[in-house]
């Protein structure tokens, strides 16, 4: 399928409990070929409503013809702060341009709830996410002594304004 067809017929969505599985499996499987999962992955993504969503949270899932492909969790970490996090594309799907637009419609969502800061951890050997993150204006900031993830060696921050949500 074509790039913009495909993106054309992507939907964003609330996250349900109907796609608890697919978040799960989404995430899981992008952690195994890079790293290990740890065991607050697994706890998040086991109970996705008990750590993101009932602490004020929100996941969202990408949907094509009716199957979720695609994820990201925005996480609250204090006022105005929240977290990108638990972001993955199926793997015959990527480099598509999924990424991209569930970066944009992450940063509306943000926005919209007014919110002030996105930060997200990463890992240098994630390349394309890194590109992906600084296109859109995160910079680099330093790791907390008490990282939840033992894998980020990157923590990035994105200070939202009124030019954010431009294509890169």
């Amino acid at each position: 399928m074509p790039k913009s067809s495909l993106l054309s017929e992507l939907t964003i969505v609330p996250f349900s409990a109907e796609h608890g599985e697919a978040f799960f499996e989404l995430n899981r499987a992008w952690l195994e070929a890079s790293f290990l999962i740890e065991p607050y992955d697994l706890k998040v993504l086991k109970q996705p409503k008990e750590m993101i969503l009932d602490h004020g949270g929100s996941i969202f899932m990408g949907v094509l013809k009716g199957e979720a492909v695609a994820t990201f969790a925005l996480t609250p970490q204090g006022q105005g702060v929240v977290e990108l996090n638990k972001m993955a594309v199926r793997e015959d799907l990527r480099s598509q341009g999924i990424g991209k637009a569930l970066m944009h419609f992450a940063l509306r969502a943000c926005k919209a709830q007014g919110l002030l800061v996105v930060e997200l951890y990463s890992h240098t050997k994630l390349k394309s996410a890194l590109h992906i993150y600084r296109k859109f204006g995160f910079t680099d900031i330093a790791l907390p002594e008490d990282c939840v993830y033992d894998r980020a060696n990157v923590r990035m921050r994105l200070v939202l304004d009124s030019a954010t949500t431009e294509t890169p």
